[in-house]
C-alpha cells in the first residue's frame, strides 16, 4: 500500500475508535457515576529519506532528517474520573459518594468489584444490593421490621424498630480508593474491577482521611457534559472526512502517474 494511503487509512481507523468512544460517553450521560473516558494517539515509525547532512564544519550548520510519517493508532483509553454532580432523589436508599472512594460489590463467582453507583436496594434476603443484585460488602441485613432507615455521612447505618425509640445501628459501610483510579477495568454494569495499572484497593470508611464523604438521599450523576462531547464529535468527524479526502487524492495522483509511466 502506498504510504500516503497507509498513514491516511490509520488516521481514518483512529477518528472511527474515537468516535465509537464519543458515542458510548453520550450514551451514559445519565447512567449514575459513570465516568466519561478518552482516547489517546500515538504517531507510528518513521521512514528517514534523507539523513542528517553537515553543510559546513561548525555544528550549528546540519540539516535535520528528513523523514515521513507513517500515520497514527490508538495508544490507550484514560477513564476521567471527575466528581459528577450530585443528584438529589429523597430516596432512603439512594446514596452518593462526595469525593474519592468506591462500593465494594461481590459478584456471583466470589470476587469483589467497585462502583460509584450508589442506587442500593433491598434483596428478598433483606441484604443491600445493586440494582443487578449484587451485594455491598461488607454486607449490611436489613431487618424486615425495620423502619426509617438512615445513612450517615460517615457510613453508619441505622434503623427503627417497631415502637423502639433509639435507632438500632445495624453496621457501616467501607469504601475503598486506589491510587490510580483511571487504571481501573469496566466490567459492564457500571462495575469496575482493580489491575496493576490501579494498584490495590486501601479500604477505610467514609470521611476518613483521604477518603469521600456519604449523603444520602442522592445519587452521583455522570460526569460526561453534552456540549463538550459533541464538539469533540464534530471534530473527530472532520478529522475522518479530511483523511478520507487525502486517500481519494493519493489514489489520483496514483492513477496519474500510472497514466503517465505507460
Amino acid at each position: 500500500m502506498d504510504p500516503a494511503l497507509r498513514a491516511a487509512a490509520t488516521g481514518m481507523m483512529a477518528q472511527q475508535t474515537r468516535t465509537e468512544i464519543i458515542a458510548n460517553n453520550l450514551a451514559n450521560v445519565n447512567t449514575p457515576g459513570f465516568k466519561r473516558s478518552r482516547a489517546h494517539f500515538e504517531d507510528l515509525l518513521y521512514q528517514t529519506v534523507q539523513d542528517q547532512a553537515i553543510l559546513g564544519q561548525d555544528a550549528t550548520n546540519t540539516t535535520a532528517a528528513i523523514q515521513v510519517g507513517r500515520g497514527t493508532r490508538l495508544s490507550g483509553v484514560q477513564r476521567m474520573h471527575e466528581q459528577g454532580p450530585l443528584e438529589q432523589t429523597n430516596r432512603n436508599l439512594d446514596v452518593a459518594i462526595e469525593g474519592d472512594g468506591f462500593f465494594q460489590i461481590q459478584l456471583p463467582n466470589g470476587e469483589t468489584a467497585y462502583t460509584r453507583d450508589g442506587s442500593f436496594q433491598i434483596s428478598d434476603q433483606g441484604q443491600l444490593v445493586t440494582s443487578a443484585g449484587y451485594g455491598l460488602q461488607p454486607p449490611i441485613q436489613i431487618p424486615i421490621d425495620a423502619a426509617e432507615l438512615s445513612i450517615s455521612s460517615t457510613g453508619i447505618v441505622s434503623v427503627r424498630r417497631g415502637n423502639d425509640i433509639e435507632p438500632t445501628e445495624l453496621g457501616r459501610i467501607e469504601i475503598v480508593r486506589f491510587a490510580n483510579p483511571s487504571g481501573l477495568m469496566s466490567l459492564g454494569q457500571n462495575l469496575l474491577a482493580p489491575t496493576a495499572a490501579s494498584g490495590q484497593p486501601v479500604v477505610g470508611f467514609p470521611n476518613d482521611e483521604g477518603m469521600g464523604r456519604l449523603q444520602q438521599g442522592s445519587l452521583e450523576g455522570s460526569n460526561v457534559e453534552i456540549v463538550t462531547e459533541m464538539v469533540e464529535m464534530i471534530a473527530a468527524m472532520r478529522a475522518y472526512e479530511i483523511n478520507s479526502k487525502a486517500i481519494k487524492t493519493a489514489d489520483e495522483m496514483g492513477q496519474i502517474a500510472n497514466n503517465i509511466t505507460r
